[in-house]
């Protein structure tokens, strides 16, 4: 894999991409959103947030279809920002996906703890010492595996994704042989079966925006392939393999999600300890269901954060390419991994991790953060696509393409402003460094911004520092 990594045999396929895509997104959150939609709302919501949810992601899955059939020459999730608002929009959008990835290892970091100590109680007490240096050396050595080759690793992600099905169509399954549908009914709505009434329309509503962050939370990773197009046979699969395996996923996670309501009540799950999945197969098949289902949670997690370790390398190189980070960052040692940019996003990591450990609700902060941080560069995959589609000719393809791009920014603008705004003030503090690495670039033409980068520069500080506001003010 030395000096003929970009050989084509060795690229990755279509089946390759579409489990990247899979891996990345289905981690944690499978097994552990049943507690969050429960204290949130009742099944009935969750059902309409997951219609809400599914159609806007199907949009934005569509979208970088859409983008990468369109330009396959851009490459990254960044690029489509870059070539449609400029270098310091491409540079805030990569910047935001690497954030995004790093504040995702460590919501995988807290929620693999909790499934260790299913096993050794040494980890019960929570966010302790011992968490955090097992954490620690897990990103470390997966740090260390990728360095040692990004293609290797990739097919290990795909048996990765074979391994962790297995106990999660399990703990589906059985949730279908043990449906109850009167105690589902029950589980239904909150105050009564009507939805005609104001107040319970006005309930709903806010029942289903309780429930938008998480949702969102578990797809994201599904650009996964996008950002691995460049070492893809054919990049137009990285489109197709997006779409085919957002569909996958949501199948999975409405299944997972609401199975369980037709199983214990809206009371007893909202009380369940995490990770949620382990405690309710074990409820259904007794004792060994919990560490059945802890060890799938155990992969599940690996196989995810073993994706998030080489995408948001595969990011910072390629920014490195496009001239938006220092060239060091592109530099590959002989497997052809880009080592400066993994030790980078480890050190990264490693401060995220020691600083959101000691959080109060240490796995909701992070995937909160990484969702907020990741939703920016997604309305700016539907801006671009709304940019390339208005400079079509005037055809039935155009106008349904632009819908598309409306609908993707409208779902992704709707989190940020109904869930998110404060997490992605928070987010902006830590573009600061990223923003230190994008003036080093500048400096070899001596600082010349044009006026709309003064202004989004001028924006990020703002953002920043009205961050830093928010944390003195806790």
């Amino acid at each position: 894999m030395k000096a003929h990594i970009h050989n084509s045999s060795e690229k990755i396929g279509l089946i390759t991409l579409v489990s990247i895509v899979i891996t990345s997104a289905l981690g944690s959150g499978i097994f552990t959103i049943n507690i969050n939609l429960a204290k949130a709302a009742p099944a009935g919501s969750v059902i309409i947030g997951w219609m809400f949810v599914g159609f806007g992601t199907l949009m934005l899955a569509l979208s970088i279809n859409y983008l990468a059939v369109k330009m396959p020459e851009l490459e990254g999730i960044f690029s489509y920002g870059q070539a449609g608002f400029g270098n310091f929009i491409g540079f805030f959008c990569g910047w935001g996906y690497w954030l995004s990835a790093c504040l995702g290892n460590v919501a995988f970091a807290v929620i693999l703890m909790s499934s260790f100590s299913f096993f050794f109680p040494v980890f019960q007490t929570g966010q302790n010492l011992i968490s955090i240096i097992t954490a620690s050396l897990i990103l470390w050595g997966l740090i260390i595996l990728v360095n040692h080759g990004v293609e290797s690793a990739a097919i290990l992600n795909t048996l990765i994704t074979c391994c962790k099905l297995l106990p999660l169509l399990c703990l589906i399954g059985l949730g279908i042989e043990n449906f109850n549908f009167s105690v589902f009914m029950s589980n239904l709505w909150q105050n009564s079966n009507s939805l005609i009434e104001k107040n319970n329309i006005d309930l709903i509503g806010k029942q289903v925006r309780g429930c938008m962050l998480t949702m969102a939370w578990v797809f994201v990773g599904i650009e996964g392939a996008t950002t691995m197009a460049k070492r893809a046979k054919n990049k137009s699969d990285a489109g197709k393999a997006t779409v085919l395996g957002m569909l996958c996923l949501l199948v999975l996670y409405v299944l997972a999600s609401v199975l369980p309501y037709g199983y214990l009540s809206r009371a007893a799950l909202s009380n369940l300890a995490q990770p949620s999945g382990a405690y309710i197969f074990k409820s259904m098949v007794g004792s060994w269901g919990g560490p059945f289902i802890n060890l799938g949670i155990i992969i599940s997690i690996l196989g995810a954060w073993l994706s998030w370790t080489m995408l948001p390398a595969e990011t910072t190189s390629l920014m490195a390419e496009k001239k938006l980070l220092p060239v060091v960052f592109n530099k590959k040692n002989k497997f052809g991994a880009p080592t400066f940019s993994l030790i980078i996003e480890g050190i990264m990591c490693q401060i995220f991790l020691l600083v959101i450990y000691f959080a109060a609700d240490a796995y909701n902060l992070a995937y909160s953060l990484c969702t907020s941080s990741i939703i920016i560069c997604y309305i700016f995959v539907g801006l671009f696509q709304i940019k390339t589609a208005l400079k079509n000719k005037v055809s039935k393809e155009k106008y349904i393409n632009l819908i598309i791009g409306l609908l993707t920014v409208f779902f992704e603008g709707a989190i940020i402003i109904f869930v998110g705004l404060k997490y992605l003030f928070l987010c902006f503090i830590a573009y600061l460094p990223g923003l230190l690495f994008y003036l080093w670039v500048k400096r070899k033409e001596a600082f010349v911004f044009s006026k709309f980068e003064v202004i989004e520069i001028g924006l990020l500080l703002l953002g920043s520092f009205y961050g830093l506001w928010i944390i003195y003010n806790l």
